[in-house]
């Protein structure tokens, strides 16, 4: 079972991301800002980290660059989530170190496939 750690500061979007995580058979970690989510990152060592951007304490940019800095953790794919799909912020995400880049409202199709893609491409269902 693959170990998920979403770091998300909204209630309702960590809620139903978590839920169908669950229902897809995935293990779920759940960090409310970015300073806990690069904390849970060192001690859980997820297979995978869903960043949200947009965080109290640290932003995602920055946990994701602290988290792909450390010896320990920086092998682990991030998927940077978003509602700021402005013009550059994806190549600002991968600059970051994120492997990848999804908007908010989150297509559920879509993300299952990249987050698939990063895993090497094992569906959990």
């Amino acid at each position: 079972m693959h170990k998920i750690l979403l770091v998300e500061d909204n209630e309702m979007n960590r809620d139903m991301l978590s839920r169908r995580l669950l229902r897809k058979g995935y293990e779920v970690m759940e960090a409310i800002d970015g300073r806990q989510g690069i904390e849970m990152a060192s001690r859980e060592l997820p297979d995978l980290i869903l960043m949200d951007m947009s965080l109290p304490e640290i932003d995602g940019w920055e946990a994701t660059r602290q988290i792909k800095r450390s010896p320990s953790t920086g092998h682990i794919p991030v998927i940077a989530l978003t509602a700021h799909a402005m013009s550059g912020d994806r190549e600002r995400a991968l600059k970051a170190g994120c492997d990848d880049f999804d908007t908010k409202p989150v297509d559920w199709t879509r993300l299952l496939g990249k987050m698939q893609h990063l895993l090497g491409g094992k569906s959990e269902s």
